[in-house]
């Protein structure tokens, strides 16, 4: 019997108990999306009528938060989010919670220089023979969240993966006060699923793209996919892997073998991320592997950083661009759909890298489950009250089904040409009117 276990039962608790050292007015610490609580979370929620001004900031959430649910008027909990899943999307349009806008790889400084946090309440991987505690899918701003916290209660799943470092990845015993076992629940799941034909257009297009030897970033959803799936059935070789999101597709790439590693300029012959979500067997894939290496984010993120490897890819999507080559790919004007996230950090990182790209990929169109009519992504001007995500001056490639065009270095005439020409037919006259409108349409352009 070791000292660490004896403190562990020591330290060990109920849920209704390890709650109560919140206080009326305490900031609480809920984490990112596999981090955040179940147990606490209902525990807390459960002193609704005890309890005033409880400020909770949360992200990414994959199951319902029972702060909100218990209490939907926010007479004791206010809840703010960093980034929105579904979930948290519908609660913030009922102001049942707040979006908190950042940029994603400043969260550890914001930690550790300007918020305060009176409890975090982290669900973990079992404790080690040394008395660690790792914090599995989700490492980002973790470790910098319970260095801030006052008071650090952890959930112990067994279901959560052991992530190796890289850094940052865990947390000692004789820095928890308390401790909640909460057996085995499963992971959120986010199945894997590529695109149409559409999608695949695309793909081809960036795929052809990239060199052996490259270092990939890739987002999330059906078009990244899409392009994972691709390159992991192509002929490219040692690719390597840093991204802030671990998705299936890089599994994908690592079980064809396309993923090496071996040619990056940093972290040589490791896999770099910062947080994971996708299948089990992905899950499995993370779970005690000396291939990857888990970093904070504002290691993964910095564009300094991601600089430094040659041939740097990233590959994100978008929900809308203008044609001055404004890209949004977090609100539908005053909406909120996701968040800031590392897009713009990896434009930047990819552009400076030697031989890098960023590419912004996305379908020219949409329908609009509103109206049923489909509508174009590429708009004259973005929607009053949209956000940019990336500005026109941070652009590199742009992509639809429709070709790619390089937007540095262009002119606002070369860029609404450019775009333009990725649009979709049926709204390139409308474009070219309201490029002529805004002067930056040259008449002898071709119409």
């Amino acid at each position: 019997m070791s000292e660490w276990t004896d403190m562990y039962r020591q330290k060990l608790t109920i849920p209704e108990e390890a709650v109560k050292v919140v206080k009326s007015g305490d900031w609480v610490e809920y984490g990112m999306a596999t981090t955040q609580p179940i147990l606490l979370d209902e525990a807390l929620a459960n002193r609704k009528n005890e309890l005033k001004d409880v400020k909770i900031r949360t992200s990414f959430s994959f199951a319902p938060r029972q702060v909100v649910e218990k209490d939907p008027n926010r007479e004791a909990f206010t809840v703010s989010n960093w980034h929105m899943s579904g979930y948290d999307r519908k609660k913030c349009a009922l102001g049942q919670m707040n979006f908190s806008p950042f940029c994603y790889r400043n969260e550890p400084s914001l930690y550790r220089n300007i918020l305060d946090v009176d409890v975090a309440m982290i669900q973990v991987a079992p404790m080690d023979k040394h008395g660690f505690f790792n914090f599995g899918l989700n490492v980002s701003a973790t470790e910098a969240i319970t260095k801030k916290a006052k008071k650090i209660i952890v959930e112990v799943n067994e279901s959560m993966p052991r992530a190796l470092g890289g850094r940052g990845e865990c947390i000692h015993i004789s820095d928890i006060d308390a401790i909640v076992e909460a057996g085995n629940i499963p992971q959120p799941i986010i199945p894997f699923s590529t695109g149409d034909e559409i999608d695949t257009k695309i793909a081809e297009m960036i795929v052809k793209e990239i060199p052996n030897g490259a270092t990939l970033q890739l987002g999330v959803g059906g078009l990244p996919n899409t392009i994972g799936a691709m390159i992991a059935d192509s002929d490219l070789k040692d690719l390597g892997m840093h991204t802030e999101m671990l998705v299936d597709a890089f599994y994908l790439m690592y079980k064809k073998g396309r993923l090496t590693n071996k040619v990056k300029a940093l972290d040589t012959d490791k896999a770099v991320w910062s947080f994971a979500l996708g299948s089990k067997e992905m899950y499995d894939w993370v779970d005690n592997n000396p291939f990857l290496a888990a970093y904070p984010v504002d290691y993964v993120n910095d564009p300094f950083v991601i600089s430094q490897m040659d041939n740097f890819i990233s590959i994100n999507n978008c929900i809308d661009v203008d044609l001055f080559g404004q890209v949004s790919s977090e609100s539908a004007g005053t909406k909120q759909i996701s968040g800031s996230g590392g897009q713009l950090d990896f434009a930047d990182g990819a552009y400076r890298s030697k031989g890098g790209k960023s590419f912004i990929a996305f379908r020219s169109t949409f329908a609009n489950k509103k109206t049923g009519k489909t509508e174009s992504r590429i708009l004259p001007t973005l929607t009053p009250g949209t956000t940019v995500t990336d500005p026109r001056s941070q652009v590199h490639w742009l992509v639809t089904e429709y070709g790619m065009v390089n937007m540095m270095g262009k002119s606002t005439w070369e860029r609404a040409e450019g775009l333009i020409s990725l649009a979709h037919p049926d709204f390139r006259e409308g474009l070219i009117k309201a490029a002529e409108d805004m002067k930056i349409w040259r008449y002898s352009n071709k119409r």
